[in-house]
């Protein structure tokens, strides 16, 4: 299983160094250049024309890889794959509308699309799998209605979606800490009981592809990911958790996702609170270290870090669970 997994992640990595280059030109030649809010920082409108929509290429390459790799999904890995290529699908007309209106898909529209599919993802899986406890962290196996992990479920997969397009601000920000926190899935897939293999070699393809995106979009940024990339592998994450069984995991590894979506709640719930002040210069949180006086790039590497950090102690927490449990 190791080497499978070696081999999809450096295809995955080649494919996206070798399509990638193509890929930008077409879409500079369709004009899907990224359109920059004049309400963010003023360093981003630097920013502006940068070809957006490069989790679209990401998307059909793992799709494609894992075809040639296992052939078509069995049941227990259809929710992920269904999640990535349908919020995917939503986060591309998106993108698409962003470059040709200057706004986006309404945010009504686009939670209820997430809602949905998320819908649909959670009760997939709670049929699949027959869930009727979930794993909590110290304690041990604790029992939960059907309904009311498809209601739970559903509600962490958007969760998960708008916090990974929430952290996508910054070059290399999202890809960096989604690297990380695929990484920390694959692992528990590996070492879970039951072994998942075939949830193990699609975090691998989304980790090589997320490596090759990373070549494009470090800091000058050649590429951006773009909603159909955020909101899709935030969502396939969610998924991956899910499935692992390990679901209250997740805020830890994705401790930096939990920071961006809280600071920007935070954020409006003191504005309102207070009739117009603020706690920080701007969310989400990276833009107020950026108006503080940190370069893009020491942002980037110091969230990095804190990412890895937080995926090595999320595997250590199942390792933990797992020997309390024998």
């Amino acid at each position: 299983m190791t080497v499978e997994l070696i081999q999809g992640l450096l295809l995955g990595f080649a494919l996206v160094v070798i399509l990638m280059p193509f890929y930008i030109r077409a879409l500079r030649a369709l004009g899907f250049g990224k359109r920059i809010r004049r309400e963010g920082p003023e360093s981003h409108l630097a920013k502006e024309g940068v070809p957006t929509m490069g989790g679209l290429l990401l998307i059909v390459i793992v799709v494609a890889l894992y075809y040639v790799f296992v052939g078509p999904p069995e049941r227990g890995i259809i929710a992920p794959l269904a999640t990535l290529v349908l919020v995917g699908i939503l986060g591309a007309f998106d993108d698409y509308l962003n470059v040709r209106t200057g706004e986006g898909i309404r945010a009504r529209q686009k939670m209820l699309w997430l809602v949905v599919v998320a819908g649909v993802a959670a009760y997939s899986i709670q049929s699949t799998y027959q869930i009727d406890e979930i794993a909590v962290p110290f304690i041990g196996a604790v029992g939960i209605d059907p309904w009311v992990f498809v209601a739970f479920a559903a509600f962490a997969i958007v969760a998960a979606s708008n916090g990974v397009n929430i952290t996508d601000g910054l070059d290399g920000l999202a890809g960096g800490t989604l690297i990380f926190a695929f990484v920390a899935f694959m692992l528990i897939a590996i070492l879970n009981e039951p072994t998942q293999p075939n949830l193990a070699l699609l975090c691998a393809l989304i980790i090589g592809t997320l490596l090759g995106f990373l070549w494009f979009n470090v800091h000058p940024a050649q590429v951006i990911m773009g909603d159909s990339g955020s909101l899709a592998l935030g969502a396939t994450l969610a998924v991956t958790a899910l499935i692992t069984g390990q679901i209250l995991v997740l805020p830890l590894i994705g401790l930096i996702f939990v920071i961006e979506t809280g600071s920007v709640v935070l954020q409006i719930a003191y504005f309102k609170l207070t009739h117009g002040k603020r706690i920080f210069r701007m969310s989400p949180i990276h833009h107020h270290f950026e108006l503080s006086g940190w370069d893009e790039e020491k942002i980037t590497l110091r969230f990095w870090i804190v990412g890895i950090l937080a995926g090595l102690l999320g595997v250590v927490l199942f390792l933990a669970s797992i020997d309390r449990l024998q």
